[in-house]
């Protein structure tokens, strides 16, 4: 698969993820256009913004914001991954839809925050 991240706000890291097919062409030229698309940088933001509210992080915490495209058989056509870090701890959730579509009540509760955190060397095979 290829990866490609670009800065476009502080502490927000926009990422697509591809597998090598011709559906994932036809993604790749529809994410080129929608790039600097001035809604989807705002839907971007927002999203980090309610998750920096959610769980009480500090503006200095870094908040990745990915929206990945998959191709496999039963996985959304296009999902919202959100990571975010306290102290060395990794954490992270999955929304099953495009992060256009993504309202507030989307995320997990801020009691859920200790679970979202990753243990390295454990995948995410399934969700």
């Amino acid at each position: 698969s290829h990866d490609a991240c670009e800065e476009e706000a502080v502490g927000v890291c926009h990422r697509r993820i591809f597998s090598r097919n011709a559906a994932s062409d036809r993604l790749k030229a529809m994410f080129a256009s929608a790039r600097k698309d001035p809604e989807r940088l705002q839907a971007v933001d927002r999203v980090a913004q309610w998750t920096r509210a959610r769980f009480g992080l500090p503006k200095e915490a870094a908040i990745s914001v990915a929206e990945v495209a998959c191709t496999l058989p039963g996985c959304a056509p296009l999902e919202t991954v959100v990571m975010f870090w306290i102290a060395e701890q990794r954490h992270q959730f999955k929304l099953f839809k495009p992060v256009a579509e993504v309202v507030v009540d989307d995320l997990p509760y801020a009691w859920l925050k200790d679970a979202l955190a990753v243990q390295e060397g454990v995948g995410w095979d399934c969700c």
